[in-house]
């Protein structure tokens, strides 16, 4: 009887779980039987191994063969387990010495023919190992320079099952072809991709970064852009079609300070594991850039799959931009999936075959028309939508999810003269991405020996306590957040952004003007630029101390145009949304006017002039007991 054993790594998500692998020989009838939870892929390991050890010059034990995968209750997939099955198996033959396999850890496929295989998640499965007091790791040769990215553990790279053979017997090492060498491709490089992502899903494509100064105009957006790189804050634009908000989305990840070497291996066991690692780029020095299409699922969105859930585009965007083009055609239940990752960082999925836990710190980035039709509201006018329609395209970015996003932006069409002028007075990315710097270097520095890194991470109630702005900065967000045009998650938004201007700024800490800013990026309003009569306050004013009711009334040339629309249909349908659509703007437009000279002498002219129309009422008729 023989028995040897040595140790792998089973990937639970982004995180790996050290699994023991234990050989047992026993006198009859040649069998291999394999236990512990083993999936499909990790099933058909039998007849892999017992090719490559064929292939390999060494021969195949005709005893009664269990191979155990412990801990058993742990649910074990893909083929990364084959060498350690292996080398398992020539222990218990002694054909190795079982003593020299217990303390490494074998991660790699064995082909047929003996050569091993890079496969995923070597990153993450290493972090497991050094974690459990592994020392030694044996990996494809593919994979050395992503294994070597973990301190203090010693990593040998192999071609072959010949070669491990030979190193662990202690007999000359024979050399196998590279085709690298030949200037053939390496059909073994295929392992690390997951099929149908794509090499550079959720990454950076090559060394080419969209530059800012491409953008004509947009100077509102592209300061917004700035505030939302500086202090991680999720940014909505919205506006017609061809204004320009996918440009300015593909350019907030050159914004973005390169990785912290920790951030970096978050990142990369993120993209290891998900399969969308590049092979000839171990680790991943800047911010992801993922921008799944409209139509993208749940489970493609947070994370899911057969079986243990697979990190999904919240996940690949982890410490970078989630950009979602055309938001308001995404699914809502999809779009409401991601109001838990915005406020903590992370992704709880729960299954059937577990619960995992995801890292998902990204940039939300969202674009959208103002209708389906993308033309309500602009100078150009034509827009066909009814009131009807476009309350439900807007009803599909819920209220809970906005209320999540900080800065709102509305993006208008570039004029003539700014498309004509473009490359003359545009900031560059690299201009931008300076003062960006600087801004996350005052507010790390204000951050010390706290768990944040920016403005957007830390808690209200410490930045309310801890770190006060200027006395009456906060008059305007305090009028409104009583009024309840900002709920109390809204009104630290707010202060953070403001924190984020300061910084941008170079000052110590937020002012009024700051504050107010914040809250135009956030309403949409431009804060004193209406004028305010009897209805807020009883007298007339402007500025910011103006009435917040004034400030967030309702665009009356936009809804004179639909409503003229409506007119012209003839629909009944038409007349009743415009009723409803109206009514509260009809409500504040007379309370603003009573008290004007003009409003006050036609009431006393109707006073005086007596109505002469019979008064009639209506009365509903009695139905009787046989009619009912």
């Amino acid at each position: 009887m023989g028995f040897a054993r040595t140790c792998s790594v089973a990937l639970v998500g982004v995180e790996g779980v050290v699994v023991e692998v234990q050989a047992d020989l026993e006198p009859g009838v040649a069998a291999f039987t394999l236990v512990g939870l083993p999936d499909k892929s990790l099933v058909e390991s039998k007849d892999r191994v017992r090719a490559a050890l064929v292939n390999s010059g060494a021969e195949w034990p005709q005893k009664k063969l269990t191979v155990g995968l412990s801990p058993a209750s742990v649910p074990k997939s893909g083929s990364g387990f084959d060498l350690a099955v292996a080398c398992a198996v020539l222990g218990a033959a002694e054909r190795l010495d079982p003593r020299e396999l217990t303390d490494l850890m074998m991660i790699g496929e064995l082909g047929l023919d003996g050569r091993v295989r890079p496969v995923r998640g070597v990153l993450p499965a290493v972090l497991a190992a050094a974690d459990a007091g592994y020392r030694q790791v044996v990996v494809p040769e593919q994979t050395v320079a992503e294994a070597s990215l973990v301190p203090g553990v010693s990593v040998l790279g192999i071609r072959s099952l010949r070669q491990l053979i030979a190193v662990l017997a202690d007999e000359p090492v024979p050399e196998e072809e590279n085709p690298l060498d030949e200037g053939r491709p390496d059909p073994l490089l295929a392992g690390l991709v997951m099929p149908g992502t794509g090499i550079t899903a959720g990454l950076p494509p090559g060394d080419h970064t969209p530059d800012l100064a491409d953008v004509a105009g947009q100077h509102n957006a592209r300061r917004a852009l700035e505030v939302a790189a500086a202090g991680r804050h999720h940014i909505f634009f919205k506006g017609p079609p061809g204004a320009g908000k996918t440009m300015l989305a593909e350019r907030l990840p050159g914004l973005l300070p390169p990785l912290t070497p920790k951030e970096s291996l978050e990142v990369t066991a993120v993209h290891s594991v998900a399969g969308t690692l590049p092979p000839g780029q171990p680790l991943v020095h800047r911010p992801p850039y993922c921008s799944p299409h409209h139509s993208a699922t749940m489970a493609s969105l947070v994370g899911g799959g057969t079986g243990l859930p697979r990190p999904g585009a919240a996940s690949l965007a982890h410490h970078g931009v989630l950009f979602l083009d055309e938001a308001a055609e995404c699914s809502p239940r999809v779009l409401d999936a991601l109001r838990q990752p915005l406020e903590s960082g992370h992704v709880v999925v729960a299954r059937a075959g577990g619960m995992l836990r995801m890292p998902a710190r990204f940039l939300l980035a969202l674009a959208a028309n103002p209708c389906s039709c993308g033309r309500h509201g602009t100078a150009a006018g034509g827009c066909e939508c009814r009131p009807s329609s476009i309350r439900r395209y807007r009803a599909r970015l819920s209220g809970p999810l906005m209320d999540r996003v900080d800065l709102r932006i509305a993006v208008e069409p570039v004029a003539r003269s700014e498309l004509i002028a473009l490359g003359r007075g545009a900031e560059s990315t690299t201009t931008v991405a300076e003062r960006v710097r600087a801004a996350r270097q005052r507010a790390a520095a204000r951050l010390t020996d706290t768990p944040w890194q920016t403005n957007s991470e830390v808690p209200g109630h410490e930045l309310r306590t801890r770190w006060p702005v200027h006395p009456g900065a906060l008059a305007q967000a305090e009028r409104d957040l009583e009024c309840g045009l900002l709920t109390a998650r809204g009104f630290d938004r707010v202060l953070r952004v403001a924190w984020t201007a300061a910084d941008l700024a170079g000052r110590d800490r937020p002012t009024k003007e700051d504050v107010n800013w914040a809250l135009e990026l956030r309403t949409g309003v431009r804060r004193g630029a209406v004028t305010t009569g009897s209805a807020v306050g009883g007298g007339p004013g402007t500025g910011a101390g103006a009435g917040p009711i004034a400030a967030v009334r309702p665009s009356t040339q936009a809804r004179a145009g639909t409503r003229a629309e409506a007119r012209r249909e003839g629909s009944p349908e038409a007349g009743t949304d415009e009723e409803s659509e109206t009514g509260t703007e009809r409500t504040e437009t007379a309370a603003t006017t009573a008290g004007t000279p003009a409003v006050r002498g036609l009431e006393e002219r109707l006073r005086k002039t007596p109505d002469r129309r019979p008064r009639v009422a209506l009365v509903r008729p009695v139905e009787s007991r046989g009619e009912r």
